[in-house]
């Protein structure tokens, strides 16, 4: 027999920030679903925001309790600065019916108590007539059952009433039934499981799958989530494909005459830099100043760092003559200081995505990848959720400025992971020694979108900026560090103050 026509085409948001989005709008009206995860993983929580969406849209709501006392409840909505005045609590667990005294109470599971915790709720159903309602927990029920058959009669029984009122219906489930017993599965028309991992070091990782929904296309597999004052957060995994858009052939200067004749140009909408070197060779400064030229051309700017403390990279930017907080004054900068240990993958692809959808950036710089990669090591497959993010990034014609350190200063020099076939361009930056002092140098070794320049030039930092010199065409072995001279005089950079002493200034090569 077909079900009426309104459960087919009727959906209603569930109020979970990203699970609507998951589920492609919400779930289907007047079904029950299966919400499990062991203790902890925020299932009451969960469930609270279902209801209170219902109380929004103007839908009575029932929260039935056979675990938690309506104390309990409300302190969980207060930490989270709910009210729960509009909604009816029922726990069906009196304080008469704890007295131990009584031959039969619920702590004492048998056939006739499963029998009226059953039509208690039915009879509570029937008097309220709820659009929305949560039963919590199954557990309890089971223990009343006592075995599988009657269980599974009475969570059919219910689902049968339920059904035939009017009435969208969450069942929780603390799994703490038989490994790999299905029963609810089968039964209920959706099922979404919370899930909650320990890591080495920091929060723990909480993840949300739906393993099942009826009649619903859905993005299937780990979505990650947070707890936050103000409920459950889901933060439906990035999948690129879902996401076109459209991409400007506008090149980006650096600001730097050298940098962009190494570049080919500058840098190319749509494409990934990874700029790749040891520990203070450069690599943030060299982020920086692409960064600010594109400020200066009015794009906005989006910069998440992993690595250094903000004041550090705002002290530093200044003192060579980027000045970071007029753009962050007026809107056009968004640097954000983000722990690693304390953030997951998909709430970071969340706060790119926000940066670029909501923020309107243009240039996203990821200071570094060594931090985003190391402090989350259990999850295995970060490589290719940056492969998607940044396959997203390039669909939206942004700029995106990576960098990842590497070991060591000089000769054999290692990355913990190798990045560089995600990149569409690649800057490498190198200390060497000439003349027993430490100089550095940089290298296009990649582009897939120009025609590059394959020489080495110096570079130097300093209170003028960066500074790009010209091709060490002279020098051999350079990206070993320690390089063979078989030119005339050196053509080096001089230093700012070996240069006034020389009476020329700067030596007019490149900018600075």
């Amino acid at each position: 027999m077909k079900t009426p026509d309104f459960a087919e085409a009727s959906r209603i948001p569930t109020g979970i920030e990203g699970l609507d989005d998951i589920l492609g709008g919400g779930v289907t009206a007047n079904r029950l679903y299966l919400v499990e995860g062991t203790p902890g993983t925020g299932k009451t929580t969960f469930s609270l925001q279902f209801l209170l969406e219902g109380a929004r849209r103007g839908e009575p709501g029932l929260y039935v309790t056979l675990s938690e006392t309506e104390g309990e409840l409300r302190a969980v909505a207060r930490a989270h600065g709910w009210e729960l005045d509009g909604l009816e609590l029922f726990e069906l667990v009196p304080e008469a019916g704890l007295d131990p005294e009584l031959e039969q109470t619920l702590l004492h599971p048998s056939e006739v108590e499963l029998g009226e915790t059953v039509r208690g709720v039915m009879e509570r159903v029937e008097a309220l007539k709820p659009k929305r309602v949560v039963l919590d927990s199954l557990s309890e029920l089971r223990l009343l059952a006592q075995n599988p058959l009657r269980y599974r009669r009475q969570i059919l029984a219910l689902k049968h009433f339920f059904s035939s009122r009017d009435c969208t219906v969450l069942v929780l489930d603390d799994r703490t039934g038989e490994p790999g017993d299905l029963q609810l599965h089968s039964i209920a028309h959706g099922v979404i499981s919370l899930d909650q991992t320990p890591t080495g070091f920091g929060a723990e990782r909480r993840r949300l799958r739906v393993i099942k929904m009826r009649g619903i296309k859905y993005s299937g597999g780990y979505h990650d989530m947070a707890i936050v004052t103000g409920g459950v957060c889901i933060y439906p995994r990035l999948i690129a494909a879902d996401h076109p858009g459209t991409v400007t052939s506008r090149m980006l200067g650096t600001g730097v005459d050298g940098l962009d004749a190494l570049l080919g140009g500058g840098l190319v909408p749509g494409t990934t830099t990874l700029l790749s070197g040891p520990a203070g060779v450069g690599k943030t400064t060299a982020a920086v100043r692409c960064m600010v030229s594109a400020l200066e051309q009015g794009e906005r700017a989006a910069f998440f760092l992993f690595d250094e403390r903000l004041p550090t990279l705002m002290l530093r930017s200044e003192a060579l003559g980027m000045d970071l907080q007029s753009y962050i004054d007026s809107g056009h900068l968004n640097i954000r200081q983000i722990d690693p240990a304390e953030l997951s993958p998909g709430e970071f692809a969340i706060a790119v995505r926000d940066a670029v959808e909501r923020d309107g950036a243009k240039v996203v710089v990821v200071d570094s990848l060594n931090a985003y990669l190391q402090a989350m090591p259990e999850d295995r497959h970060l490589t290719l959720q940056m492969h998607e993010l940044l396959s997203y990034l390039g669909q939206q014609g942004v700029f995106t400025l990576m960098i990842l350190g590497q070991h060591g200063l000089v000769g054999d020099i290692r990355s913990d992971v190798d990045l560089s076939y995600l990149a569409d361009t690649v800057l490498l930056l190198r200390f060497f020694e000439a003349k027993g002092e430490v100089r550095k140098a940089i290298s296009v070794v990649k582009t897939r979108t120009t025609d590059h320049e394959r020489t080495i030039r110096e570079f130097r930092v300093d209170a003028n900026g960066l500074s790009i010199g010209a091709p060490l065409r002279d020098f051999q072995g350079i990206l070993t560090g320690a390089p063979t001279y078989s030119g005339g005089s050196a053509p080096l950079m001089q230093s700012e103050a070996a240069a006034h002493a020389l009476g020329e200034g700067s030596d007019g090569i490149g900018n600075g």
